[in-house]
């Protein structure tokens, strides 16, 4: 029985000229999963989506999207996601309350359900008050709650966004992942989510996979790629630089002592079972008093690191963009 998430083997896109946008990726969405895809500029996300959503024909491989085939079963396809690209497709005269009413009627929802599911959606994107105003005089935040909405309008199963919170104040990007956290839990939504955020990964994804020049390096839930390149380290620096000794004998307790600045102690901690907790409360029975304390956990950028050689904040600054057929 095909998958209801999504499913993908040697998922190819090529353009003219040769260029490979996606080198032949496999993937496995589960059903109610929020999926990131995380990646550079340029690194093949955009295209994946494109081809995920019937918006591009693949070049080689095959695709399923809540169990239909992306190629010959496009319309089923459409009618089962929802999806919000990089660019919204809204106009700058409509209302938000029109361009939700509309939406309503080109899904074909009844008559009498229109309005309801209107004004239900403008709620749970927090744009009520702001429905009869003209999309021109909204901000990029509530364009992106906006644009959700008319994603949803038809209840899809499965939620595409496409980097949603590029460009995005602080306080619209918490909205949004609050929201797209409730569609998961509370309706059982499945949401394939692309972005350049390291941290919007780390709150929001159940798993994560790793994009680069087209292909997948890396693929897990946010903690086990972390762990797959090493535990976290804690740095001490004692105030009395004299006890430099004592302190590195109570660290060794914890695990490796490994290298740190020339006045400080550094320890990898070994597993699991122990916390910077647990650090603390040792050099306190011994009665040491710190200077500097300081617990570093590994992070998505340490595993980009680890898998390209190069971080993902310093690809963000290329000035590259995604290919288009």
């Amino acid at each position: 029985m095909p998958s209801k998430g999504i499913e993908a083997a040697g998922l190819v896109r090529e353009f003219k000229g040769g260029v490979l946008a996606v080198a032949g990726i496999d993937l496995h969405v589960a059903e109610g999963e929020i999926y990131g895809f995380l990646g550079p500029n340029g690194a093949g996300k955009s295209t994946t989506v494109h081809m995920l959503t019937t918006l591009l024909p693949p070049t080689a491989g095959r695709a399923t999207v809540a169990g239909f085939d992306v190629v010959h079963e496009g319309p089923k396809v459409r009618k089962a996601i929802g999806a919000a690209l990089q660019e919204a497709a809204l106009d700058p005269i409509l209302t938000g309350r029109e361009h939700l009413r509309l939406q309503t009627a080109l899904h074909a929802l009844p008559r009498e359900e229109r309005k309801p599911r209107s004004d239900e959606l403008l709620e749970r994107v927090g744009l009520t008050g702001a429905a009869d105003r003209k999309v021109r005089t909204y901000s990029g935040g509530m364009k992106r709650r906006l644009d959700l909405a008319l994603a949803l309008v038809h209840r899809p199963r499965m939620l595409f966004l496409d980097e949603p919170t590029t460009g995005l104040d602080v306080q619209s990007r918490s909205a949004l992942w609050q929201e797209v956290a409730r569609l998961a839990k509370e309706d059982g939504v499945t949401v394939f989510l692309t972005t350049q955020y390291l941290e919007e990964a780390d709150v929001l994804c159940d798993r994560v996979g790793i994009i680069d020049q087209g292909k997948i390096v890396a693929e897990g839930s946010p903690a086990e790629l972390k762990a797959s390149i090493g535990r976290p380290t804690v740095d001490v620096v004692p105030a009395d630089h004299e006890q430099r000794d004592r302190v590195s004998a109570v660290l060794a307790q914890f695990g490796e002592l490994t290298q740190a600045s020339p006045h400080g102690v550094a320890v990898l901690l070994s597993g699991d079972e122990f916390g910077l907790a647990d650090v603390v409360r040792a050099l306190d029975a011994e009665g040491l008093h710190v200077e500097h304390l300081q617990l570093h956990a590994p992070s998505l950028d340490d595993v980009f690191l680890a898998q390209t050689g190069r971080t993902l904040e310093g690809a963000e600054q290329e000035q590259q963009t995604e290919l288009v057929p």
